[in-house]
């Protein structure tokens, strides 16, 4: 089984990417491949753009990412409340390839920040739409303050409740 696992961030040092990468993981005898959406930055998406540009060859690669993997591992920083514009400019022109970016594959919706919130906001707008751009939504899974529920040095979770709900998130991947 193979997992594609992304952070919806531009952040270098995200811990978004962490999570994600932790997360897949999780997955017994999984190959897991760990983006980064920089490798992907095109132009800002306008219908302007896109008639000058057609489709642009890194949002095709990252379609074709998606489509060569069994599952998905997204975890989503939060802006403002909502998408990073990064991930949102991506996706915007990976839908005008398929409108069904996420090719029907089992995926696990994470977020995480290093306040209370966990950033919440943008992974329910994330689980309520993911479904419309056929993702088949396996779980959610926010994890509030990073930093206090997460051990950096030993890539673990600290929390035992949430290690548990990942640990069966990570599970229902494989079907």
């Amino acid at each position: 089984m193979k997992i594609l696992a992304f952070a919806a961030s531009s952040s270098r040092q995200s811990i978004n990417k962490t999570f994600a990468t932790y997360a897949a993981n999780l997955v017994e005898g999984a190959e897991v491949e760990v983006l980064d959406i920089n490798d992907f930055e095109i132009p800002l998406f306008s219908e302007d753009r896109e008639k000058e540009l057609g489709k642009p060859a890194l949002a095709q690669a990252f379609y074709d990412k998606i489509s060569e993997a069994d599952a998905l591992v997204i975890s989503f920083a939060e802006h403002n409340g909502s998408y990073t514009a990064a991930y949102k400019n991506l996706f915007d022109w990976t839908s005008r390839i398929d409108m069904k970016v996420y090719q029907g594959k089992p995926t696990l919706l994470l977020a995480t920040s290093p306040g209370p919130g966990g950033a919440k906001s943008v992974l329910d707008a994330a689980t309520t739409s993911a479904p419309y751009f056929a993702a088949d939504v396996k779980a959610s899974i926010s994890l509030p303050s990073f930093y206090d529920n997460f051990d950096v040095a030993t890539q673990s979770i600290k929390d035992d409740a949430i290690a548990t709900e990942l640990a069966v998130a990570a599970k229902a991947l494989k079907g």
